[in-house]
């Protein structure tokens, strides 16, 4: 069996969680004895029997991965479909049917609707991200398969620390993560917060003044940049009162994933990932205003060294025995 991991945007342009879920997924895969490797665009030689795609591929995609011999396993990020509103989804999956019907397949196989009805299988990070895959994509429901985000061992593993006074929060200082508006409310709450993460570029207008407002207040925000020391990161956690993200939109978070590895509580945005991965385990905080934000945050704060642990999270072992059991199923089962 061999797997080629394919992603459409290259990791130099954009760092993040999905650069490290790819690189675990690879790393887990060979661990659990699977031949991996990425996909070389410009490499016409280059055989495998399974393509893993992290994305939506387009439909002649498939298609010609299919009529070449492979299966191809589709794994998107449903970030911001995910985060929408029961109202916005009925919308969208009106658009969509209309869409159908009226406009030209030429501009409609463009938006790649038809590739979760096309693909082998689709893996999604959640129940609720599955379910929409289902119902607002059309996906066959034998097709579907839920495989959560994994959290390396240094995480899982080590003592804990102490509990110290800092809520931290691990994200690219970017408008989806509401870093700024995290950063405003600890101000507003009196309430310390450490930010670990950077920005896509320096000069974005939104980073910049969050980097402003951490000048202004550094006894209440925390900003070092990121940490690339995996060890050093897990010990960050487990010393920290609690962990905050307070994203407007979100997939399954690997940082909150990783600070419930090492115990530390959670506030949450109230979204569907969020409940559906932590359920009762968890905090949670409506999108709101700095201001809003600002009590239930100093609320989170004052109870965090009360709160039980969450339970601990799928490794990246886990994960790779999942997928190796479900490309095993589709080289066994005929097209």
């Amino acid at each position: 069996m061999k797997v080629l991991l394919d992603h459409p945007l290259p990791f130099s342009l954009a760092h993040g969680g999905v650069e490290i879920q790819i690189e675990q997924t690879k790393a887990a895969l060979e661990n659990a004895g699977v031949e991996v490797e990425y996909l070389r665009w410009w490499d016409v030689n280059q055989r495998g029997d399974i393509i893993h795609f992290v994305g939506r591929p387009a439909p002649d995609y498939i298609a010609l991965a299919q009529g070449r011999g492979f299966n191809v396993v589709m794994a998107e990020l449903l970030t911001a479909t995910g985060s929408r509103s029961s109202r916005q989804l009925a919308f969208q999956k009106l658009f969509i049917r209309l869409s159908r019907k009226l406009l030209p397949q030429t501009f409609t196989s463009r938006l790649a609707w038809d590739s979760y009805r096309l693909a082998d299988a689709c893996i999604a990070l959640t129940s609720w991200e599955a379910q929409l895959m289902r119902d607002l994509f059309n996906a066959p429901g034998d097709r579907v398969h839920v495989v959560p985000n994994g959290v390396e061992e240094v995480f899982l593993g080590g003592p804990r620390g102490v509990r110290g006074d800092w809520l931290v929060c691990t994200a690219t200082i970017t408008e989806r993560k509401r870093v700024l508006e995290l950063a405003q409310a600890a101000v507003e709450a009196q309430v310390p917060v450490w930010i670990v993460g950077r920005a896509y570029s320096e000069s974005d207008p939104y980073a910049k003044r969050f980097f402003e407002l951490a000048k202004q207040h550094p006894r209440l925000i925390r900003y070092e940049g990121a940490i690339a020391d995996r060890s050093k990161l897990a010990a960050v956690y487990r010393e920290a009162r609690g962990f905050v993200l307070l994203s407007n939109m979100e997939s399954l978070s690997l940082s909150a994933l990783e600070a419930a590895a090492c115990g530390c509580p959670l506030l949450l945005s109230d979204l569907p990932w969020a409940r559906g991965t932590f359920n009762g385990h968890a905090r949670y905080s409506p999108i709101g205003t700095p201001r809003e934000t600002a009590s239930i945050l100093k609320a989170f704060y004052h109870e965090a060294g009360q709160l039980a642990p969450p339970p601990r999270p799928a490794s990246w072992a886990d994960v790779a025995v999942h997928l190796k059991t479900l490309y095993q199923r589709l080289l066994s089962t005929s097209r």
